[in-house]
């Protein structure tokens, strides 16, 4: 388990490359999603291959949302998920997001009626025991203690709430390794110039991100340590990770 000085659990340690370290990683990360909010549906919608919508409407379906529910999106970005869950549940004020740029929170905002909170996922400005649905889109590697990260999401779940956290894991075979290193590590960021040096230099670190990150197993490990329950996790193409979890009732 990899820990910072202070004794949390990072998904990742220190990336020098980008920052200097770990108190530097929010600066860091708070500023280019600012930066790169205008181009970050293009490229997401690209590197989905026409399939984000439904796979993500396909999770949170299966990891128990319905309608009725009250949800809370955390790290929202530009509404992806947040969109998904509005047509799950059939009227927008049940969704809330959450995101600590405020650059992505003015994206959203175009894009979907939803309340919006501009805070950090490990510091939710909620009330305890007030949702029923904690869900997190591809920016677990973006948080910077998983273990106070899942205690805050069991603290704003009612009894019962479910989460269901959506990532992308490095793989596991050397060959697929290769491949999507050649593919998200050198392809994606060098197409992603199309839309400005920060848009490559956002893959590039998406890429590593991934690659450092702790294996899945930790992340499931957290998600015990901090009181979950019914912890699983649904793999689809050898890298796409849907974590689900449920609040003891």
């Amino acid at each position: 388990m990899k820990r910072d000085e202070a004794g949390a659990a990072p998904p990742h340690g220190v990336l020098r490359d980008y920052y200097a370290d770990a108190p530097d990683r929010q600066r860091f990360v708070q500023d280019l999603f600012d930066r790169t909010a205008g181009a970050y549906d293009p490229i997401n919608n690209a590197l989905a291959l026409g399939s984000g919508g439904w796979y993500r409407r396909q999770a949170l379906r299966r990891a128990g949302l319905a309608p009725g529910m009250r949800l809370l999106d955390v790290a929202v970005g530009t509404g992806a998920v947040s969109r998904e869950a509005v047509r799950i549940l059939g009227r927008p004020g049940d969704v809330v997001g959450l995101d600590l740029s405020a650059g992505m929170l003015a994206v959203a905002r175009r894009n979907l009626p939803i309340p919006l909170l501009q805070a950090e996922a490990e510091a939710i400005p909620l009330a305890d025991a007030s949702v029923d649905f904690v869900s997190m889109g591809y920016a677990l590697r973006h948080a910077g203690d998983l273990r106070a990260l899942f205690t805050e999401f069991r603290r704003v779940l009612r009894p019962g709430g479910r989460v269901l956290l959506l990532e992308i894991a490095r793989p596991e075979g050397r060959l697929a390794l290769r491949a999507a290193r050649f593919w998200l590590g050198r392809v994606v960021p060098a197409a992603s110039r199309l839309f400005g040096r920060r848009a490559a230099l956002l893959m590039r670190y998406y890429w590593d991100t991934i690659e450092q990150c702790v294996p899945p197993a930790e992340i499931l490990r957290h998600l015990r340590e901090a009181g979950f329950a019914e912890v699983g996790c649904d793999v689809q193409l050898g890298v796409m990770r849907a974590y689900s979890a449920r609040k003891p009732g």
